[in-house]
Formats: C-alpha cells, sequence, structure tokens
C-alpha cells in the first residue's frame, strides 16, 4: 500500500474502540532535533507540562480517556544505545499521557516469534507496519488485516509484554 493511502495514525486511533499496542524493535532510530538535544546534556523541565506536551500526547491522552487501552513495548539489546537511553528518559511523557510502557532485554527474547517490523495493532484486528531503512528512518508504514500477520504481531506483543519489565522498573 502507497504511504499516502495509509490512513493517519490519528485516524486510525480515533477508531480504535478497545486497545491499541505498540510492538519497537529496533536499538535506534533516525535520530531527532529532541535527541540530539539530549545528547548535548539539554533535559526537559518535567514542572513545565506546556514546554514539552505535544499533540501526540494529548491524542493518546484523549484516546485512554475513551477507555482505549494503549500499551507499548520495546525490546531491546544491553548495554543500550545512546537512543535508547534517551527513549527511557522520554517515556515519562507517554506515562504521562496514559500508555503502559514497558522494556524487555533482547537476550530474553529468543524464544519469542517475532516480526520483522514494529508495528501498531489496533483492536486486535488492524496492523499498522512500519517500514525502516538501515539509520532508522521510516521509508512507509503499510495498514494489513491479514488474519496471519495479525495473528503473529498479536501473539507477539503478549509474549513480550509478559516477560517484559515495567519502565518504572526497568533501571538503565
Amino acid at each position: 500500500m502507497m504511504p499516502s493511502s495509509v490512513p493517519s495514525f490519528a485516524e486510525l486511533l480515533g477508531q480504535c474502540e478497545r486497545s491499541a499496542v505498540h510492538l519497537e524493535l529496533r536499538d535506534s532510530y533516525a535520530p531527532t532535533d529532541r535527541f540530539e538535544a539530549w545528547k548535548r546534556g539539554e533535559r526537559i523541565n518535567w514542572e513545565d507540562r506546556e514546554s514539552w506536551w505535544h499533540p501526540y500526547d494529548q491524542l493518546i491522552a484523549d484516546t485512554v480517556a475513551r477507555g482505549v487501552v494503549i500499551r507499548r513495548a520495546r525490546v531491546i539489546s544491553e548495554p543500550v544505545s545512546d537512543y535508547i537511553r534517551w527513549e527511557h528518559y522520554v517515556t515519562r511523557a507517554n506515562i504521562t499521557a496514559g500508555e503502559e510502557v514497558r522494556w524487555l532485554p533482547r537476550r530474553r527474547a529468543t524464544s519469542i516469534p517475532l516480526p520483522g517490523n514494529d508495528f501498531w495493532l489496533f483492536d486486535g484486528a488492524l496492523l499498522r507496519v512500519h517500514h525502516f531503512s538501515g539509520d532508522g528512518a521510516v521509508v512507509e508504514d503499510e495498514i494489513t488485516a491479514d488474519p496471519e500477520a495479525v495473528k503473529l504481531c498479536s501473539a507477539a506483543f503478549e509474549a513480550v509484554w509478559e516477560r517484559a519489565i515495567p519502565h518504572h522498573l526497568y533501571k538503565i
């Protein structure tokens, strides 16, 4: 499916009624200005919510307020990359918005059949699969309701979630 024909994340989340789960499998993604600032030593003033609260955070908060459970699991290598160290730091925003987040060290994932790509799964039925270049830039997103892909991704997420460490307990 061409990227222009893929519904936006906001549209997909807006149609979601029960659950949205996100599995991340990479140790780094394309650098952002926020990541580069963090690497220079800049830190977020968590007390000044207006300075860090983004439209994404509001979308998540609004969706959770409708009763949708949003869970994110990250499979990561240890020792962690700088990018993962930064993600762990900024996950406070995800948690504040209402996401549940867990971390699974890759060595504990060996016996889990994992898909080859990061994904979002909406209401256990519709996948938004992320395709990345080698340097972590998004190449395109693909939407599918293929029953086999949905089954694999759902089972993989649940297996990761069961073994993963809740954010507040995972120390870097």
